[in-house]
């Protein structure tokens, strides 16, 4: 499962799942993207919050959770901690990284990428196996082309900046 929750956070998630889709197409995957944070709370701490049959028919009760979020990971941890699967909550967000350079290596750089995203993904994957290392090793090529290219050029690769999501509505994407 793959959720998101930021404008950036949500770009790099639905990358990342056009990747995967890519690289493993006999993978199903969910997406939730978070509009309001207080949703992740329990009902009965915040009027927003999910009940936890809510909570657990979006986020399972036992599936890693690959969660991207533009503000430090500890928030998500801290609104998810009561809840039944939050041992399998793992949040890319804010690291403190960063300098001036390009908006995509900004998250590169806080590991809030497509890149990182999927392997963040196929780690959590089992049984993988010889499949999932091609796709690691093909993500660490490409992290390592997008240093390479904005190092020279001073721009994040055009195929970053021109990336959008090619499946249409959830309907036509097969979900």
């Amino acid at each position: 499962m793959m959720a998101c929750c930021g404008d950036v956070p949500t770009v790099e998630t639905l990358a990342a799942v056009d990747m995967l889709r890519g690289e493993l197409p006999d993978l199903r995957i969910r997406v939730v993207n978070v509009v309001d944070l207080m949703t992740l709370q329990s009902h009965e701490t915040n009027p927003h919050g999910f009940t936890d049959d809510a909570f657990d028919a979006l986020f399972t009760r036992d599936k890693p959770v690959i969660f991207a979020y533009h503000g430090y990971p500890y928030l998500i941890h801290r609104l998810t901690y009561r809840r039944t699967n939050h041992v399998n909550f793992h949040v890319h967000g804010f690291q403190e990284e960063g300098t001036t350079t390009t908006p995509f290596d900004m998250t590169v750089m806080n590991e809030l990428d497509r890149f990182h995203l999927v392997m963040a993904a196929v780690k959590r994957l089992p049984d993988i196996g010889a499949e999932g290392l091609r796709v690691v090793d093909n993500c660490r090529r490409l992290l390592e082309e997008h240093s390479r290219h904005v190092r020279t050029h001073g721009e994040d690769m055009p195929e970053i900046r021109s990336w959008s999501w090619p499946y249409g509505t959830a309907a036509e994407a097969g979900d």
